[in-house]
C-alpha cells in the first residue's frame, strides 16, 4: 500500500483522461442510447452535470473522513449496471458472433478476452437483464477497451469522486432519498429484501439524476486505488476531478454495496476495498487476472467524459499491463 507521501502525490496528479471543467452552456447534454456497432445490443446513458459537492461523511467509518470540497466535470453515466447481455459478447467470441449483424472487425477481434471461467459466474442468480458479476478491476477496464473498439467512443470506469457525486445527485443526506434507511427497499436490492441474490436491473426507483441500482444489487468498480487515509491528504485543498491513480493490484475502491450488504454499507459515502481473499479458491497458478470467483457481488457501471481524451491518453488508460497475482 502506498505511503501517505505517495498518496498525496497521487491525489495531486490528475490524469488527462478526465474531462476539463466546462461552462454551464457546455453542460446541456442529453440522455442517449449507445448502440454497440455491428451487434443487436445497446445501452442507455444519463447526463451528469458538472458541479461541486462535499465528499465523505462524518457519520461513517474513518476512511470516509474528513469531509472535503470537490469539483467535478460533467460526464455521462450508464443508467443501469452492466448486464450479462452486454458483457458476454466480450467474454465469449461465439456469443459475440451470434449477436453480430456483420463480421467482427479485426480491431475488435484483436482485443484480448478473459480466460473462460471454470465456474458459472452467474452463480445461478440469473442472466437476462441481471448485472454481470465477479470480474476483476483489470477485466472491467478491458471490457471498456472492447467497447471502445466496437463504438469508437471512450468509455471507462467512474472515479470514486464521480461515483459519489452522481450517487448523491445534489443531496447531502445519507442516501439520495434522505436519511431514513427504512425507505431503502424502494431503491435497492440489499440484505433485507434481495433473498441473497441479484435481480434484474431497473426494477427499483432511480435516484434524482435517473440512475438505477446505485445502492445494492451489485457493488460497482471505480478506477481508484483504495487508500484509507486518502481524504486526509487533501484537507484544505481545492480539488478538481481527484483520483487515486491505481498502480498496485490491491486494493481498489468498490462503491454502492450489493445484494448482500446491510443498510449502513449502502450509504452514498461508504467505501469498500477489494480483497485478494476473493481469489482464494482459484486453482490457477498464478491466479487469474480476470475473475474473482468468491466475489459474486461486484459489477460495472460505465462513464463517458463530455470532453474526450486524446488517442495517446486513451491508449494509456486501456493498455496498462496486468499485474500478476500469485
Amino acid at each position: 500500500m502506498p505511503s501517505k507521501f505517495s498518496s498525496l502525490k497521487i491525489i495531486l496528479t490528475v490524469p488527462l483522461f478526465l474531462s476539463t471543467f466546462l461552462s454551464p452552456a457546455q453542460e446541456k447534454e442529453k440522455p442517449y442510447v449507445q448502440k454497440i456497432e455491428g451487434t443487436t445490443l445497446s445501452f442507455s446513458m444519463q447526463p451528469i452535470p458538472g458541479g461541486e459537492f462535499l465528499m465523505g461523511s462524518t457519520k461513517g467509518k474513518p476512511d470516509e473522513q474528513p469531509l472535503h470540497q470537490v469539483k467535478i466535470s460533467p460526464f455521462w453515466m450508464s443508467t443501469y449496471e452492466l448486464t450479462w447481455d452486454l458483457y458476454e459478447p466480450f467474454l465469449y467470441k461465439d456469443y459475440e458472433t451470434a449477436n453480430s449483424t456483420s463480421p467482427v472487425p479485426a480491431n475488435v477481434d484483436a482485443v484480448t478476452r478473459p480466460t473462460k471461467p471454470y465456474l458459472d459466474m452467474t452463480f445461478g442468480m440469473g442472466k437476462e437483464n441481471h448485472p454481470a458479476l465477479a470480474m476483476t478491476h483489470f477485466n472491467a477496464i478491458q471490457y471498456c477497451k472492447w467497447l471502445y473498439a466496437r463504438t469508437g467512443i471512450f468509455y471507462r470506469l467512474p472515479t470514486e469522486a464521480e461515483w459519489e457525486y452522481a450517487c448523491r445527485a445534489g443531496t447531502t443526506t445519507t442516501y439520495s432519498f434522505g436519511d431514513d434507511a427504512t425507505q431503502l427497499g424502494d431503491f435497492a436490492w440489499y440484505a433485507a429484501n434481495s433473498g441473497g441474490k441479484t435481480h434484474a436491473v431497473g426494477l427499483k426507483k432511480p435516484n434524482p439524476w435517473g440512475l438505477f441500482d446505485l445502492y445494492g444489487n451489485v457493488g460497482e468498480w471505480t478506477y481508484d486505488q483504495y487508500l484509507p487515509d486518502f481524504y486526509a491528504t487533501v484537507k484544505g485543498k481545492q480539488l478538481q476531478d481527484p483520483v487515486a491513480v491505481p498502480d498496485q493490484l490491491y486494493a481498489h475502491v468498490i462503491r454502492g454495496g450489493s445484494y448482500e450488504s446491510e443498510a449502513a454499507n449502502l450509504r452514498s459515502a461508504a467505501r469498500l476495498p477489494s480483497d485478494p481473499v476473493w481469489k482464494q479458491l482459484d486453482p490457477q497458478i498464478p491466479k487469474s487476472n480476470w475473475w474473482f470467483p468468491e466475489a459474486p457481488f461486484i459489477g460495472i457501471r460505465l462513464v463517458r467524459p463530455v470532453s474526450p481524451p486524446s488517442p495517446a491518453e486513451i491508449d494509456t488508460y486501456y493498455n496498462q499491463p496486468a499485474i500478476s497475482d500469485f
